[in-house]
């Protein structure tokens, strides 16, 4: 067990505050330990920003500069797709001249909520972010950290916070596109529970979200996250992690196994009725292929839109590593479908 809080010490730092993306600035909010909001407030040419950094003991603002250079997709060893539009430079943009305007333009802009994995790393993470920064989409970056996983109750806390946030004046009124990595499905979920609760002041989110999209979700059972837990954490000891966690969800069934499975439930009868897209593989260990497929299936028979692209082999949270190319093209066709004209691309 001491190994266990060991391993648990090492993710409790969860913020995130990389501070490049293509072609232009962008302003990045610490509204919590760990929730970060990413806009970029241009709107006419010709005018020029005032870089203000603002601080305080709840929230924390900065202009960032952006770097021209290229964001690679990949490893330094991996070739990536540089023909892709959602990968090209963006359009020059240049900011408007107060910042209380830059704040208002941006409030009008579609909002992309993006569910991290857990550990995720400021350059990985950026390389996501970025992408919906250059289609005109401000982000706010929800993380986890592993006790809100290991004690479902915080993780609860942790759902009701990103609502919260949510129904603040600068987020209340956008559409809003979910995307989820691993774990982050996890607690996408959290926050769906306090819907299906019956709670009503939350329906609101329901009829906000344009699509969601998962990439690697963890699907099966107790066993499935177990292993998750164990490759996350430690990866050299994931058999002793992935026994401990087990034992753990045994020990305190009530606090955590029941709320796992009831999470399940809340997600395959999700309130969210939006098109959805699913990337996963065939050989993910934490994730039951069947288990998902029938997941898929059973949505498509409630009458969504379903899009999914499996790969035979990939990396957990790393298909957009592994599977540059025809991640972003799917990627990219699911976002061109979506009602909302501000997220589509020239081809």
């Amino acid at each position: 067990m001491g190994n266990l809080l060991l391993a648990i010490g090492l993710f409790r730092n969860d913020s995130t505050m990389s501070e490049q993306v293509n072609g232009g600035r962008f302003i990045t909010k610490r509204i919590s330990n760990g929730i970060t909001y990413y806009y970029t407030p241009f709107s006419e040419a010709g005018e020029e920003t005032v870089c203000a950094v603002k601080a305080n003991s709840q929230t924390s603002t900065s202009v960032c500069p952006i770097s021209p250079s290229a964001l690679p997709l990949s490893d330094s060893s991996s070739a990536g797709p540089a023909s892709s539009p959602l990968l090209s430079d963006s359009p020059s943009h240049t900011p408007i001249s107060s910042q209380n305007q830059s704040d208002s333009a941006a409030t009008s802009h579609p909002l992309l909520v993006f569910f991290s994995w857990l550990g995720a790393q400021p350059a990985a993470v950026g390389k996501y972010r970025d992408l919906y920064l250059d289609r005109g989409m401000d982000v706010l970056l929800v993380q986890t950290n592993v006790m809100h996983f290991l004690w479902p109750r915080w993780g609860l806390d942790h759902g009701l916070e990103v609502l919260k946030v949510l129904e603040e004046p600068q987020f209340s009124g956008r559409a809003v596109l979910v995307h989820a990595s691993s774990i982050g499905g996890y607690t996408f979920t959290q926050t769906l529970t306090h819907i299906a609760q019956g709670q009503k002041k939350h329906a609101w989110l329901v009829q906000r979200v344009i699509g969601h999209i998962y990439d690697s979700l963890v699907v099966g059972t107790l066993h499935h996250m177990a292993i998750g837990l164990g490759k996350t954490l430690m990866p050299r000891f994931s058999n002793f992690i992935k026994n401990i966690a087990m034992l753990y969800f045994w020990l305190f069934k009530t606090h955590t196994a029941d709320f796992y499975n009831n999470s399940i439930q809340v997600f395959r009868n999700s309130p969210v009725n939006a098109p959805a897209l699913f990337f996963f593989s065939e050989n993910d260990a934490l994730c039951n292929l069947a288990d998902m497929e029938t997941l898929i299936d059973l949505w498509r028979k409630r009458g969504m839109t379903v899009e999914s692209r499996k790969w035979k082999e990939s990396r957990h949270a790393a298909h957009m590593r592994c599977h540059p190319e025809d991640y972003l093209f799917t990627l990219e066709k699911f976002l061109n479908s979506l009602p909302i004209s501000s997220t589509k691309v020239k081809m």
